[in-house]
């Protein structure tokens, strides 16, 4: 008898036999291996389990509880001195680029608003801008450092500093800095951490050559009075002025020059503004006017300085208040990015008219008048942009040093404010008194407040971690038997859907799978 397998091979029936019955007998054989490791490892870890102790699970879970809160310290201190997650921080530096993720963002990103182009690409581009430079911020070397040298303390965060350092590089930095020994020392100077290593870098590149932006680090941080940093910009500016002469010729012959170009304006507008602000704090309040006026006027497409702020609040210093009227029509508009100066400088205005008179009493018996009604829209008005001001104003709440970057109607930003136009606010008869009737009654938003950040969710992670291991560790202690019971509970509904899957797949297929496909 023959049977017919392929085109060249032919089996007996006695050898067919055989075959078949080896083959049933292999499967039976690897069905019966496959049960026995399975029951086996479930036996074995049933047994392993039933022979452990409570004193086990004490020091396991206390090990666990131990490890996660170090990894927990370690996160927390990390977040305090440098503002990030460190997990998160090496899986974002490290693990993105293995997994082949993409950084969008580019470091040359924020330099494209400190063009002299379309300004309304300036203006979108700066209106996306989450934290803005403080158009106020004080000099580290002649007001910041005071308050170290009194308290021991540092008045500025981490975070701030570096966003300033980014500031540094992007404005007083170009692609072309190598080619000048002074410039090449200065572009690594700005970013020391160690401010007396700053200060070293700049009086080794002043003498090399002159270097307006080694003037202008020196006047920042190393000048301990107001008036030996306005000396040290008169000499950056000097410097700057001739170095923006020189750039402005060449602007057109190259991306180089129009990059070196584009420094030197920079590098000029800052000098001046600075210029300005050191004759503010010296009492020279009508000449500061002037030399803000001007270099708005020169340099108009600048709006990133926010050089009108510092012009609002030297007018009001000078009680010139049509002028800030005037300059308020100006920016106080739908298409320009709103500042906490400028909408609390339009209600103090239209509050200047009313509050003197302003009586509550008066009002709610009469009502309230076109011009009282404008000055409480004014005040709701600005309180609806930024409602932490009001209560610094009012002195609810304790005053600190502003500080170099703010966060747009955040608490930074009331501070910053505050710090410098609470005089004017006390300076208008009646003008708190009408802010306290009326501020209360706005409707609040969710805000921010800067430089106060989210908690990573690592940190949250590992104290959840640490909590909950420490809690298994001192039940365990504590209730031996019964967290005993629990843990075989949970291990066994831990292992159910494996055992569940076991059956299935033995039900799915037959037994005699492997017999039926011999005989095809």
């Amino acid at each position: 008898m023959l049977v017919q397998y392929d085109e060249n091979t032919t089996f007996t029936g006695l050898e067919l036999y055989l075959t078949r019955g080896l083959t049933e007998y292999l499967v039976d054989l690897m069905r019966l291996f496959s049960k026995l490791v399975c029951f086996g490892v479930f036996s074995a870890v049933s047994m392993f389990l039933n022979t452990l102790t409570p004193k086990f699970y004490v020091a396991l879970t206390g090990t666990s509880s131990l490890i996660s809160g170090l990894i927990l310290i370690f996160e927390w201190w990390y977040f305090r001195k440098y503002g990030t997650s460190f997990i998160e921080q090496v899986s974002v530096s490290h693990l993105r680029p293995l997994l082949g993720g993409v950084d969008n963002s580019s470091p040359n990103s924020s330099s494209s608003s400190s063009s002299n182009g379309d300004a309304d690409s300036s203006r979108q581009s700066v209106s996306e801008c989450k934290v803005w430079r403080n158009p106020l911020n004080l000099f580290r070397g002649a007001e910041y450092n005071r308050y170290t040298w009194v308290t021991g303390r540092e008045p500025l965060t981490y975070y701030d500093m570096n966003l300033s350092a980014q500031d540094h590089q992007t404005f007083f930095t170009c692609d072309s800095d190598h080619l000048r020994p002074a410039d090449a020392i200065m572009q690594k100077a700005w970013r020391e951490r160690n401010p007396q290593a700053r200060i070293t870098a700049a009086h080794e590149a002043l003498d090399l050559e002159d270097c307006a932006t080694a003037h202008i680090l020196l006047a920042e941080e190393e000048a301990t009075t107001i008036v030996e940093a306005e000396k040290l910009f008169k000499q950056a500016l000097k410097i700057g002025e001739s170095c923006y002469r020189r750039s402005q010729q060449l602007q057109h012959h190259g991306a180089q020059y129009e990059a070196q170009h584009r420094r030197d304006t920079n590098v000029l507008v800052y000098i001046k503004r600075r210029l300005a602000m050191c004759s503010r704090k010296l009492g020279r309040t009508r000449e500061a006017v002037k030399m803000m006026r001007d270099l708005m006027k020169e340099f108009p497409l600048l709006s990133m300085f926010n050089i009108h702020e510092n012009l609002l609040e030297s007018l009001l210093e000078l009680q010139n208040y049509a002028d800030v009227q005037a300059v308020l029509a100006k920016y106080d508009d739908i298409s320009l990015p709103k500042s906490a100066t400028i909408c609390y400088t339009a209600a103090l205005l239209k509050a200047r008219a009313v509050s003197d008179k302003f009586s509550p009493e008066a009002a709610s018996r009469r009502g309230l008048s076109t011009a009282e009604m404008n000055a409480v829209e004014a005040i709701h008005r600005a309180v609806e942009f930024n409602p932490h001001v009001p209560k610094y104003l009012l002195e609810m709440k304790s005053l600190i040093l502003p500080p170099e970057h703010i966060l747009k109607r955040g608490d930074s930003e009331a501070i910053a404010y505050t710090f410098f136009h609470l005089q004017h606010w006390k300076r208008v008869e009646g003008a708190l008194n009408l802010l306290h009737c009326t501020w209360e009654g706005t409707v609040f938003h969710e805000v921010s407040v800067y430089p106060k950040k989210e908690l990573p969710f690592f940190i949250l992670f590992t104290a959840g971690l640490c909590s909950f291991t420490a809690m298994l560790a001192l039940l365990t202690h504590q209730f031996p038997e019964l967290m005993g019971v629990f843990a075989k509970a949970f291990l066994s509904t831990l292992f159910a859907p494996l055992n569940f899957i076991m059956e299935k797949v033995e039900s799915i297929l037959p037994s005699s799978l492997w017999h039926q496909l011999t005989r095809i």
